[in-house]
Formats: C-alpha cells, sequence, structure tokens
C-alpha cells in the first residue's frame, strides 16, 4: 500500500483549479437552466479529491483568486484530506470558473472563463522543490502545456520529480478551445488536430511513468490518426505504461511492446451502466488507477477499480463530489448494484454521503434554544413581547460563545420563526448548528410554515443540520405511526436531494411509557422505513441496559452515523449529571443537546425585566459552562 514509503505524498496533481457550476435541471439547453450545483473543478484538482477519497495522500499544486471562490476551493481542498500548501493565492486575478449543463446523454454544453484566470497564471516560481519531494509521483496535465508560464511549471516539476527518482504521470486532459484552437461555445470539444499541440506533447513524453488519455487525445499526442498507429508511435517515445480510455467500454492497459490490435493489453472489468454525464468520468476513472497503480496492485485491477470509478462519475451529476471512496468503491466491486442507474442505488448513496460529510464532529455540546412554543409560554407568563424573544435568542448566542471560546465541539439549536438575528450572531462563531423544521407539538408530525421541505431547505446553509422532532411511541396505533414514518421519509428524502445533514429527535416518554426496549423499537421501526439519519437526538434512558440496546440498534443499522445526542427535558442540573453517566456508556452517544435547563431560569427574569442582558448571558453561561465540563469529565481522553 502507500503508506510503505517515506515520502509524506503519493502523487501532487499541478494545473487547472476551478469552480464549476453545473447545471441542476436535465435535458435542456444552457439557455434554459435555472440553477446550478457548485463544486471544485478542473482535472488536476478532481483527481487530488478523488486520489484522496479512495486512500492516497495528495497534494495540489495551482493557483486561485483573492476571494471567496478561491478560498471555497482550499477549504473544500483541505476537507477532502488534500494537501493545500502548493496552492498559491494570486491577489490580482480572479478564480477560474466553468459553467456546464446536461442538455442530453451526447451532449454536455460547457463553457470556460479561463482568460486571465488565476490557475492559468502558474509560473515556475510556484513549484516548490522541497514540497514535490514529499511525493512519490506528480501528475501533469495537458492543458496547462498551453501557456508559456503554465507549461514552465510543469517542466520545472518534472525535471525536480525525475531527479529525484519520482514517477512522472501525464493525463493527456486535451481541449482544444483552452489551447486557443476553437471559440467559446465550443468547451464541449474534444479533437481538433494541430501540429503544435503534437510538438508540445510529444517533448514532454520521454520523461512520463504513465500516459493516460482517450483515443483522441493518444491521436494529438502522437500526430497519428489511427488509434493502434498512435499507439506505436508513443512507444517508440516512451518506455512508460500508457492507459487508453475507451469511455463505455473501460480501458485497455499497455506496459511493454504494442501487439498487433488495440485490445492486445491488459483489460479491466467493466461495468455496464446508464450515462448520465460524462463530464469528469476520465477524472474518477484516473483517480481510480492511481489508487490501484500507485497502490502496488496489478495492472488489472487498477484499471477495474478506474473502470469502477468512472462508472460511479458518469451516473452521477457532479465531477469530484461524486468520485466514490474506498468504503464505496469495496461495496460496489464486493456486491455490485442492481440499478444501471448508479445514483438511485440507496444503499450506496448512503455510504457515499457517509464518507464525504463537509466536517468531522466527534462530540457536540449543544446549547438548545429552538424552542418557539416553550417561549411564547414564558413571554405569556411574563407579560411581555413576543417580540422580545428574538433579542433573547441573540444573547444565548453570545452565552454559548463564551463557553465555546472558539473551541470545536460547541453546537447551538436555533429556528427561523425567533432566532433569526441569532442564527446571523451564530456566524461569527465556529458552531455546529441545527435548525429545526417541525410544527411544535404537532401529532401526527408536520412542517413548519410549509410542507414543501426540499423547497424550503434549499435555502439552508449546507452546513445547518435539519433537526425534527417527532413524538413517537412503537405502541402508537399503526395508522399513526404509518403518517409519522412518511413524514419522516419525505424529510430523510428532501435532505439528501439538497445535501443537508439530518437530525432526527425521538421523544417517546411524554406519550407513553419508557422501558429499556421503548426507543430501540422505534429506532428500528423508523430504519425499517429506509430512513437513516445522520444525528439522533433523543431522552435520558431508564438504564445503561436501554443505552446498550440503543447502542447495538445504530450500529447494526447504520454504522456511518454521527451519533446520538442526550436532550434535557427541563431536568435539573443534578439529574442531567447523572443521565450523562448512563448514557455515555454508549460508544454512539456523542454529545447533548439542552436547552430549558441552561436558559430557563434566565429567560423568565429577564422577560420579566429582572435580569439585564449581562446577567442573562452570564447566568446561561455559568450553567452551559457546568454541563460542558460534567461530560467532558466523562469522556477518557480528550477528542480534540
Amino acid at each position: 500500500m502507500a503508506g510503505s514509503t517515506n515520502q509524506e505524498l503519493d502523487v501532487i496533481t499541478i494545473g487547472r483549479s476551478s469552480v464549476d457550476l453545473y447545471g441542476q435541471q436535465i435535458g435542456t439547453r444552457l439557455e434554459d437552466v435555472g440553477s446550478f450545483a457548485k463544486s471544485v473543478g478542473g482535472c488536476p484538482s478532481n483527481i487530488a479529491i478523488g486520489t484522496s477519497r479512495l486512500g492516497l495522500r495528495s497534494g495540489v499544486i495551482t493557483r486561485v483568486g483573492n476571494e471567496g471562490l478561491g478560498r471555497f476551493i482550499r477549504e473544500q481542498m483541505a476537507r477532502e484530506g488534500v494537501s493545500i500548501r502548493g496552492i498559491v493565492t494570486d491577489r490580482t486575478r480572479l478564480t477560474a470558473l466553468v459553467v456546464l449543463g446536461v442538455e442530453s446523454d451526447t451532449a454536455f454544453p460547457t463553457i470556460f472563463y479561463r482568460e486571465n484566470c488565476a490557475d492559468m497564471a502558474l509560473e515556475d516560481g510556484d513549484v516548490d522543490a522541497d514540497f514535490i519531494a514529499t511525493s512519490r509521483s506528480v501528475l501533469v496535465s495537458g492543458t496547462h502545456f498551453s501557456k508559456p508560464n503554465t507549461a514552465a511549471a510543469q517542466i520545472k516539476a518534472i525535471r525536480i520529480a525525475k531527479e529525484l527518482g519520482r514517477k512522472v504521470i501525464f493525463d493527456v486532459d486535451y481541449r482544444p478551445n483552452l489551447w486557443g484552437l476553437a471559440g467559446h461555445d465550443a468547451g464541449e470539444s474534444r479533437y481538433i488536430a494541430s501540429s503544435h499541440v503534437t510538438e508540445v506533447y510529444r517533448t514532454i513524453l520521454p520523461d512520463c511513468d504513465l500516459i493516460v488519455g482517450t483515443e483522441e487525445e493518444i491521436r494529438i499526442a502522437s500526430g497519428e490518426d489511427d488509434p493502434l498507429q498512435a499507439l506505436k508511435a508513443l512507444r517508440a517515445l516512451t518506455p512508460g505504461v500508457i492507459v487508453l480510455k475507451r469511455g463505455p467500454m473501460g480501458c485497455v492497459v499497455y506496459d511493454g511492446p504494442i501487439g498487433g490490435t488495440l485490445d492486445d493489453g491488459t483489460v479491466g472489468q467493466g461495468f455496464p451502466i446508464e450515462v448520465y454525464n460524462t463530464l469528469g468520468a476520465g477524472d474518477g476513472f484516473l483517480s481510480g488507477f492511481l489508487r490501484g497503480w500507485l497502490g502496488g496492485e496489478n495492472l488489472r485491477t487498477a484499471a477495474t477499480w478506474g473502470n469502477a470509478c468512472g462508472a460511479f462519475t458518469v451516473s452521477r451529476l457532479l465531477c469530484s463530489p461524486e468520485i466514490p471512496t474506498f468504503e464505496e468503491l469495496g461495496l460496489f466491486l464486493k456486491d455490485g448494484s442492481p440499478h444501471r442507474a448508479l445514483r438511485k442505488d440507496e444503499r450506496l448513496n448512503h455510504v457515499h454521503w457517509s464518507t464525504t460529510r463537509r466536517q468531522t464532529h466527534p462530540r457536540v455540546m449543544a446549547l438548545a434554544c429552538d424552542h418557539r412554543l416553550q417561549f411564547e409560554d414564558m413571554a405569556r407568563e411574563a407579560g411581555a413581547d413576543v417580540a422580545r424573544i428574538e433579542a433573547f435568542k441573540v444573547l444565548a448566542v453570545r452565552a454559548a460563545a463564551e463557553v465555546a471560546r472558539g473551541r470545536p465541539g460547541y453546537g447551538l439549536l436555533l429556528d427561523d420563526k425567533y432566532g433569526r438575528s441569532a442564527l446571523f450572531e451564530s456566524v461569527k462563531h465556529p458552531f455546529w448548528i441545527a435548525k429545526p423544521l417541525e410544527e411544535p407539538g404537532s401529532r401526527p408530525l408536520r412542517f413548519e410554515f410549509t410542507q414543501d421541505a426540499g423547497g424550503r431547505l434549499i435555502e439552508w446553509p449546507v452546513d445547518h443540520c435539519i433537526k425534527c422532532l417527532c413524538f413517537y411511541h412503537p405502541d402508537d396505533p399503526s395508522d399513526l405511526k404509518a403518517q409519522q414514518i412518511d413524514k419522516l421519509r419525505t424529510l430523510y428524502d428532501a435532505s439528501r436531494a439538497v445535501g443537508r445533514e439530518l437530525l432526527v429527535e425521538i421523544i417517546a416518554g411524554t406519550v407513553g411509557t419508557l422501558d429499556d426496549t421503548t426507543i430501540p423499537r422505534a429506532l428500528e421501526e423508523v430504519y425499517a422505513a429506509g430512513i437513516k439519519p445522520d444525528w439522533w437526538k433523543l431522552e435520558p434512558q431508564v438504564s445503561e441496559d436501554a443505552w446498550a440496546r440503543i447502542d447495538a440498534t445504530v450500529m447494526a443499522n447504520d454504522p456511518w452515523c454521527r451519533g446520538i445526542l442526550l436532550l434535557g427535558l427541563d431536568a435539573p442540573l443534578d439529574d442531567l449529571r447523572k443521565a450523562f453517566k448512563a448514557a455515555r456508556r454508549a460508544p454512539t452517544v456523542k454529545g447533548f443537546a439542552v436547552g430549558r435547563s441552561i436558559f430557563g431560569p434566565a429567560a423568565r427574569a429577564w422577560l420579566r425585566g429582572e435580569m439585564d442582558d449581562r446577567a442573562a448571558i452570564d447566568d446561561m453561561a455559568r450553567r452551559f459552562s457546568e454541563l460542558t465540563e460534567a461530560w467532558l469529565a466523562l469522556e477518557p481522553e480528550p477528542l480534540d
């Protein structure tokens, strides 16, 4: 495996880095697309992300602009585990942008916004020899040989790699319009003959240990029109391994003399699937191939992994976000899929989602301030205007911030009804945030404001978790349970469609008896409906045995579950400490989300005018701090 060497990285990719905007309406002209999904793009950046997901240690050398899109690329690369040491911030140029659409299964209109952009300003001074030395290989890409400055950067990287005995990988990546051979409206064009491009590529080939390209790319690299003759021309220039990508037919790998037909090479297993979007298929393929090739697998295995990763990519809409993780790839290779359209496979989709989440959260200690009915009752009792609730919730955020002090592991539950200003305040701090979607007190479950969950969620920040409280008991009448489950399933589907995490809060003790089996049975019924929340929020249990049963239920149904948060139900702090001790024995319990036990006394006094802002903040901060300290004291060792 890759980790057996002394180098820090397995591969450093060099070249294009853009923000891709993919049209979300399928089967229409780009002119008629109404909304777009944003992701990192550019083949070297996609491959850096793809190889990292598959278990290689990757880095990237590129340039991004000094603006929100450039920072998005940098932050997303870091989230994906890619070394960003080689990303240079260009303070005079904008980040490259690409707009793409899916007009049909054969037409993919593409517009490159790349004139005077940051990544095409890469130069040899941006290539650090010490950084190259940390990697077993470097990957150069064809587009970055199209300009003198970018070519100089890649040639320098090749020279350093060869001097150090590192492998050089050449992704031919031929885009005629990026060489100035076609107009702006020809972004999807893949082949225009050019003796100049051929001449440039031929000078690179002798130094390459691996060359990867489609039939069109092999032709442009060699100058030969016939694919077989093109391969033989390449072999005359390099002894390196040549990989011929053949779209739906998979690939053929040549490690030695070229035979009499294109099929005279190593062929991996193929995967017949429905083509949804071919954009980025080659980047997914090369990510999988490199995972095998650099990981010490044989060429057939590397080709099979490449074919499988390419199949995943063409079956989904985006590029880098759709490349599978190694867990997902392993599951697919082991069990296959009953679907030709892999994006419809719920099992694979769940593994993909669960293994590519934006952040890790080993613990969450949250101040729950998303209550609405309870605050209205307190305001009414105090004779206060309910409009004051919004200002109090801002104080709650400030109290939590004073306890958290910018450290990870702290969170807030805030609502859209009275928490709008508090949500704006929370942006100043690195809190985990969850927001409620349920209509307070509804049973059967209904959503607040609108029953169109997907339409509402599309407006939420991507890192805000959906929270939905459901009063659910496994001994409820079957028709009530069916309504509840159906509503939760609707929300689960919407959460996955818009890419938001989901926390399901189950409260059974206020609507029925609670014993050791109540919550495990309830969770089993939710799981049986195909609902796999990222988080659960559960009430304190009657015994440690109940927590053991809950823990076993979660792990049996969804080992990728983020975990369980313990709720408070307005219990005294001493009772919560005891509940923490019982719950902490279950490994799936990752923290708590407690509200009224923390903010209740301050809220009542503040609404009555008996406590000022500072005193309210101090009171909530003291109570929240006591609970966080009680929780941390139960952890075997720090998780920060």
